[in-house]
C-alpha cells in the first residue's frame, strides 16, 4: 500500500496525509484529520518508509545482523567480523534479536520495509524449516543467510565437514578408537554437514562407527548433557567424544561431572567452535576453532555485491582451516 492509497481512502491530499502520519507539529491539522488518516493507514496496513520517499532509492549505509541470541559467546567472532568488514566499507552494523523464525523475518521485514538498511544478514535459529524463510528469499531484497541455504537467498557457510574431521583427526592421533558423536537435531543442515565429516573421518581411518553412539539431540547445553547421560549409561560406551557445539560440549562436561566419569581418562571431549568459556570449564574443553570472524567479513561482503546490484551467491569459508585448540579434556 502507498501513502496515496492512505490518502483516497481519508479523502484528503497526499501531502496532508503525509504531514499528518509524519507526526509534524507545526502542520496546521485538526485532531480529526490526523485521527482519519492513522485509522486509514492502519486498515490498508500501510507502514511509513522513515528515510523519506526521496531516499528510498538511496542508500543508508547501514546494514542490520539479526542472529537467535545475541548472549551466546559464538555469535561474538560473527559480529566481530561483520562489523570489521562493514567499517572497511563504509558501513554500520545493527545488531537485531530474533529469538525464532518468525520474530526474525518480522524484524528483517520491517527493516527493510521502511528503509531503515540496506540490507540484512540473518543467522537463523538452528533446525529452522527452509520453507520458513522463502518469503524472505523470494522478496529479492538484500539479504545474506548464515549457516544455511536458501533458494534464491545468498547464503554463506563453514566448512562444518573439516571441523568435524579435524576433531576426530585429534581423538585418533592420541589412541582413541571408540568415538561416539554428540550431534545437533536431524533438521538442522550444519548438524547434518558436521556428522558427515565424522563418518567419512572414521571410514578413512579405519575406525569403527558405532551407530548407537551418534544422538541428534541438539546444540544446547541441556541438549549436550541429555546425550552425554545416554553415551556414559550404555553398557559399552565411548572412550571419546565429538560434540557437534561447543555449547552442548559444556552440558556433556557437567553430566560427565555429575556422574563421576573422569575426562580425559576415561572419556575425551573435543567440541566444534571456540569460544572464551571453553577454557574456564573443568577441565577446560578442548575445541576446534572454526572461522566464524572470516564468516562474518564474508557475509558483510556478500550483502554489500547484493546491494549493490549482484546476484544471489553461496560463498563457503574454508580458509583459516579448522583447527584444534588443545586443552585438558582431551590429551595435549
Amino acid at each position: 500500500m502507498s501513502l496515496s492509497d492512505v490518502a483516497a481512502r481519508a479523502g484528503i491530499s497526499v501531502s496532508v496525509a503525509s504531514r499528518a502520519l509524519s507526526g509534524d507539529p507545526g502542520a496546521r491539522l485538526s485532531e480529526t484529520t490526523r485521527r482519519r488518516v492513522r485509522e486509514a493507514a492502519a486498515e490498508l496496513g500501510y507502514r511509513p518508509n522513515h528515510a523519506g520517499r526521496s531516499l528510498r532509492r538511496a542508500r543508508t549505509d547501514v546494514i542490520a545482523l539479526i542472529v537467535p541470541d545475541v548472549t551466546n559467546a559464538l555469535f561474538a567472532e560473527l559480529t566481530r567480523g561483520a562489523d570489521a568488514e562493514a567499517v572497511a566499507r563504509g558501513l554500520t552494523v545493527i545488531l537485531g534479536r530474533g529469538d525464532d523464525t518468525a520474530t526474525a523475518l518480522v524484524l528483517a521485514d520491517r527493516l527493510l520495509a521502511e528503509g531503515r538498511v540496506d540490507g540484512v544478514i540473518l543467522q537463523p535459529r538452528d533446525g529452522t524449516d527452509p520453507q520458513e524463510l522463502l518469503p524472505l528469499a523470494g522478496a529479492g531484497v538484500p539479504v545474506v543467510i548464515v549457516h544455511d541455504e536458501i533458494a534464491g537467498a545468498s547464503a554463506v557457510l563453514l566448512d562444518d565437514a573439516a571441523a568435524a574431521i579435524a576433531a576426530v583427526d585429534h581423538l585418533v592421533a592420541h589412541g582413541r578408537q571408540r568415538i561416539a558423536l554428540i550431534g545437533g537435531i536431524e533438521a538442522s543442515s550444519s548438524a547434518r554437514r558436521r556428522e558427515a565429516g565424522f563418518r567419512s573421518a572414521l571410514a578413512a581411518r579405519g575406525v569403527p562407527l558405532h551407530e548407537q553412539w551418534i544422538t541428534r539431540l541438539g546444540y544446547g547445553p541441556e541438549n549436550g548433557r541429555e546425550a552425554m547421560g545416554q553415551l556414559l549409561k550404555s553398557d559399552e560406551r565411548p572412550d571419546a567424544v565429538v560434540v557437534a557445539n561447543v555449547n552442548a560440549g559444556f552440558g556433556a562436561l557437567a553430566e560427565a561431572a555429575r556422574l563421576g566419569v573422569a575426562v580425559p581418562q576415561s572419556v575425551a571431549v573435543v567440541a566444534i567452535h571456540d569460544s572464551w568459556p571453553a577454557a574456564y570449564t573443568a577441565p577446560a574443553l578442548t575445541c576446534v576453532r572454526t572461522p566464524l570472524y572470516e564468516v562474518g567479513r564474508a557475509a558483510v561482503a556478500v550483502l554489500a555485491d547484493r546491494i549493490a546490484g549482484g546476484d544471489p551467491q553461496v560463498v563457503r569459508v574454508s580458509s583459516p582451516a579448522p583447527v584444534v585448540v588443545a586443552r585438558a579434556s582431551a590429551e595435549t
